[in-house]
């Protein structure tokens, strides 16, 4: 599982006008199944989302692919960790600890 954490690296104008581009590339990676939530961070410096990739590399190339990132109005921080315990809406995504 991945965090993948967004700060934007320009104005709000710049970020806003991408923003129905960045929308449905969001809900395309809803709908196969990558995305598990997402949102604004707060104060609105940038977003968090929730993902779900074999490897990194994988999460690595859908987030390159985000209309902010060509556009160069957001970084991306990925963070990976092993989901051991969530709650029952993801338990099909519950990981195990390595051997």
């Amino acid at each position: 599982m991945f965090i993948l954490e967004l700060t934007y690296t320009a104005p709000l104008e710049r970020v806003d006008a991408l923003l129905p581009a960045h929308v449905a590339w969001l809900e395309r990676h809803y709908a196969d199944g990558a995305f598990l939530a997402s949102g604004r961070k707060v104060p609105r410096d940038g977003g968090v989302i929730l993902a779900v990739a074999p490897d990194r590399a994988a999460v690595e190339a859908i987030a390159a692919t985000d209309p902010f990132v060509p556009a160069g109005v957001a970084a991306y921080r990925i963070t990976e960790f092993l989901a051991t315990t969530t709650a029952p809406a993801l338990a099909a995504h519950r990981q195990t600890l390595p051997a």
